[in-house]
Parts: C-alpha cells; structure tokens; sequence
C-alpha cells in the first residue's frame, strides 16, 4: 500500500464553470405572520395601554376568576390584568378611577405591541 499523496502534488483542477440561468420572477417567499390587530374602541374614552410587549391574561392564574369584568368599579392603582414579558409576570394598574368600560385584548391568546390599548375605564 502506498502513502497518501501530498496535497501540493495533486494536478491543478479549475472550479467547474457556473451556469447563469437566465432572470425569472423571484420565487414566491411567504410574509411572515403579522400580531393579530388591535381591538378598536367605541367608546370616546382613551383606553389604557400595554407599557410593555408581552402576552395579556386577565386572570392572576389558570381557573382563577378574571382580575375585573366590564362594568366593575375599579381605583387608581388597582391591579387589572397582568402582562408576561420575559418570563416576567407584570401587574398592571388602573391609571384611573372608574368603571371598566371594554376590555380590548384577548386573553392570552396573540402578543401585544408596545403601547396596544388593553381596556377602557370610564371616570
């Protein structure tokens, strides 16, 4: 049996010519999926909105009763939902007295934007 021969004695071979294929239309690349679309509101109060992007639950844990409904009387600082980002579970506080009006995000089901309006309180 013979030893492996050094590289730098094999023969030079050039690459293999490439082969332009004539311009065609670019294959056809799916979008990526969009969050589903904020929940616009009827009333002509300004809504309170998500300080963060993360997932909305409306309740403290699964089977548990939902932090507010529409039409309960909430206080400044009460907590009314929570927002997971990171792994993190944040409470979110009313921004004002009043009673729930709508509650615009799902729960738990589509991630939220930045800024998204979560619920309406009407003074």
């Amino acid at each position: 049996m013979q030893p492996p021969l050094p590289h730098s004695m094999l023969p030079y071979q050039p690459p293999p010519a490439q082969v332009v294929a004539p311009a065609s239309t670019a294959p056809s690349v799916p979008t990526p999926a969009l969050p589903a679309p904020a929940q616009t509101s009827k009333s002509s109060h300004p809504p309170l909105k998500c300080p963060m992007a993360g997932t909305f639950y409306q309740s403290p844990g699964p089977g548990e009763p939902p932090f507010v409904k529409v039409g309960d009387k909430v206080q400044k600082g009460q907590v009314v939902c929570i927002v997971e980002a990171m792994k993190l579970m944040n409470e979110i506080e009313a921004d004002q007295s009043g009673t729930i009006a709508e509650i615009l995000a799902e729960d738990g089901s589509h991630p939220l934007l930045f800024m998204q309006p979560l619920l309406v309180i009407a003074p």
